[in-house]
């Protein structure tokens, strides 16, 4: 008799990836069979980096996950989710503000198809209180990233975000 195997999505905008979206990832990959990583493309949101560099991040940081596959999609992630067969959708959750939004999420979903279901996973102490808008801040007032973020991004997140804000800044200023 052959087992069934469980698929997981674990959507998010990973902008830029950090080491606690890294540590939800691993967990997932050895709990789920298949966990397919989606870096959510919403086209109201502004993003710092490119669809393709988000991509780029997060192989970078699972390329030893073996069982663990990044793609990029501008569609529902339910509608995602049931194109790869999956059962679940992973949800990490730091704090109350995020159950707000993640027992909404959940209530939305689950009307519209109950054989997918929500999966949480809470962060690790040390990543408690990362968020990529956290990284960005640290960044912006030339503060060390390193422990937040895959060792092998840092420099590659540091300069983006740095080209962006004095692109912004420029702008801004030929505004006067």
């Amino acid at each position: 008799m052959e087992t069934k195997k469980v698929i997981a999505v674990y959507p998010g905008s990973f902008d830029p990836i950090s080491n606690g979206h890294v540590d939800i990832i691993r967990r997932a990959s050895k709990i789920f069979d298949t966990v397919y990583v989606l870096a959510s493309v919403n086209p109201v949101k502004n993003y710092c980096f490119t669809t393709e560099e988000r991509v780029f991040m997060l192989k970078e940081a699972t390329k030893d996950l073996p069982n663990v596959i990044i793609e990029a999609s501008d569609s529902l992630v339910l509608n995602f989710a049931r194109s790869k067969n999956a059962q679940v959708i992973i949800r990490g959750m730091r704090n109350i503000m995020d159950y707000q939004n993640e027992i909404t999420l959940f209530q939305f979903n689950r009307s519209i198809d109950c054989n997918i279901d929500t999966f949480i996973l809470f962060p690790s102490t040390d990543n408690l209180f990362l968020s990529s808008s956290s990284i960005k801040e640290l960044i912006k007032f030339d503060s060390d990233i390193s422990p937040y973020v895959p060792k092998t991004l840092v420099d590659f997140i540091k300069d983006k975000i740095k080209k962006n804000e004095n692109k912004w800044l420029a702008i801004s200023l030929s505004l006067f």
